[in-house]
């Protein structure tokens, strides 16, 4: 089964579809390839990618600056990675993806 992260030492790398403009900025299970993510923030001048940046921060409990945009900027589907430890970080992913993806 494919799984939207993967283990990139020095911690995680993570695939994710932004929707931005939502009500409120959540994230959440998507499909095998990527985790969904709604964004409050309108996509103007990288306001959607900052708030992305921040969601995935919270979500995983680290630093802002252990989050990095590698690819996607102007995409829906964004490639980030995630500095940490990196069995913690697929943790914390697989107990958000849980069993709630969509098929």
């Amino acid at each position: 089964m494919s799984l939207p992260w993967r283990e990139a030492p020095p911690g995680l790398m993570i695939a994710v579809r932004a929707t931005p403009r939502a009500s409120k900025s959540v994230l959440l299970p998507g499909t095998p390839e990527h985790f969904a993510a709604r964004i409050a923030a309108p996509p103007v001048e990288g306001a959607a990618n900052a708030a992305l940046v921040e969601l995935v921060a919270k979500t995983f409990g680290v630093p802002k600056r252990a989050v990095t945009l590698i690819a996607g900027d102007t995409a829906r589907i964004k490639r980030l990675a995630i500095t940490g430890d990196p069995k913690t970080l697929a943790g914390i992913a697989a107990s958000l993806y849980g069993t709630g993806h969509e098929r």
